[in-house]
């Protein structure tokens, strides 16, 4: 079994310590640590966090292999310092039963470079009229503990009941995509100032504030858990608060891109900006920092959405939605919440490791840095800024909204039960 010692590193953020790692293993956390025959990485300060968890990625395989593919999606995770991604259900076909969460869970294993937790859809082909095999996809070998729809609501509050039911006898999660679907049809864009001006159909606030608030009555009815996706208006922050005043079993996520980008980008009418929810207003913004920093938003999660260039590389009107988001994440991070002094490096793994991995029953992730425990690390770089440049990307897809931009940090180094996949920023 290798050895590695990380040496000076900043874990968590805190005083440099070195750090080694035995097999699968941390075995040591100090200082003036020395291991004969290890090979030994001089971190020179930068800052060592658990392995960053996804609970909200696009994968694509099966059927969409011309976007992504379970190889593609996780080398990308593993240049973005993840360790584990939970992998959305919308493939071809659909992940609601037991043998394509299977399928796409032994493709994760064969290839190594990060763990791969497949999420269930909630009804049958994602179509919202019959519930699927929640508890053969539980049982499977892909063990699923979250299942979500998601780019389609579960929009029948009977439907939505009972998978709340369902889920309750084995702990799961049904993760919510929150988006009314009469109040945005048509949509292409928030409905505000902008819409108005540039003549595009108008996605109010509204389409995803009275889908939370009715999914959070119902998980409190009900006593189970619900994890709101993507969440991405100022509304949306007050009634997961007052839930949670509430004691209701909720837990929500940011994506990056609603805690940087707002609706002022869609005057450029570049489809890159094009994103389910759409990108919101600046008080939103705002208000979505806040949340994340005092915990009322529980994770960052990527929503990592990749496309061929052919669906992106179009009018407005005719391009998909999404974005790629998993070499950027950290990055956006730190520029919106550390470098804003809203978290701090302990505050970061929080959201986008330890908590993601609670909600997920991600085992073996989200585990602190001390011995004894599971050698998932990533090592970053925190003093580093530079652009962002889509063609180093390991994604099959390129469409990045950061293309050209500066952002602060870079993951140098990812570990993956002590087995390097990344390594001074170039994937093992």
């Amino acid at each position: 079994m290798s050895k590695t010692l990380i040496r000076g590193a900043k874990v968590l953020g805190g005083e440099p310590q070195d750090v080694l790692i035995d097999g699968e293993t941390i075995t040591q956390v100090g200082t003036g640590l020395s291991a004969e025959g290890a090979e030994v990485v001089e971190a020179d300060g930068k800052v060592l966090l658990p392995g960053l968890v996804d609970l909200h990625t696009h994968l694509r395989e099966p059927g969409r292999e011309d976007s992504e593919t379970v190889l593609t999606g996780t080398r990308a995770a593993a240049s973005g310092g993840y360790t584990n991604v939970f992998a959305m259900a919308n493939t071809f076909p659909v992940a609601d039963t037991a043998g394509v969460v299977e399928q796409v869970w032994r493709l994760g294993r064969e290839h190594g470079y990060c763990d791969v937790q497949p999420i269930g859809a909630v009804t049958v082909g994602l179509e919202g009229r019959k519930l699927a095999e929640l508890g053969a996809m539980h049982e499977s070998a892909a063990g699923v503990t979250v299942f979500s729809d998601d780019g389609k609501c579960v929009h029948d509050a009977v439907i939505m009941r009972r998978a709340l039911e369902y889920v309750k006898a084995f702990d799961g999660v049904v993760a919510q995509h929150a988006q009314e679907p009469r109040l945005t049809e048509g949509a292409q864009m928030n409905e505000g100032v902008v819409s108005a001006e540039l003549g595009l159909g108008g996605w109010p606030a509204v389409a995803e504030e009275s889908v939370i608030a009715r999914d959070v009555l119902l998980a409190d009815h009900v006593g189970s858990r619900v994890h709101i996706c993507h969440l991405s208006t100022a509304g949306s922050v007050e009634i997961v608060r007052w839930a949670k005043s509430r004691g209701i079993r909720v837990t929500a996520e940011v994506t990056p891109h609603h805690l940087l980008l707002t609706d002022e980008l869609v005057r450029s009418y570049n489809p890159v900006y094009k994103v389910n929810p759409p990108l919101r207003t600046e008080r939103d913004v705002l208000a979505l920092r806040e949340a994340l920093a005092d915990g009322t938003i529980d994770i960052v999660a990527t929503d990592h959405a990749p496309h061929p260039h052919e669906d992106k590389d179009c009018e407005w009107a005719a391009a998909a939605m999404g974005m790629v988001g998993l070499e950027t994440a950290l990055s956006v991070v730190q520029e919106t919440m550390v470098d804003t002094g809203l978290l701090d490096w302990a505050g970061v793994a929080e959201r986008m490791s330890f908590a993601p991995a609670r909600i997920g029953r991600a085992e073996g992730h989200g585990r602190p840095v001390s011995a004894g425990e599971p050698a998932n690390l990533t090592l970053v770089d925190t003093a580093y800024r530079g652009p962002v440049d889509p063609a180093g990307f390991a994604s099959r897809s390129r469409n990045t909204p950061y293309e050209g931009r500066e952002l602060p940090g870079r993951v140098t180094h990812t570990w993956l039960r002590g087995k390097a996949t990344l390594v001074d920023g170039k994937l093992t």
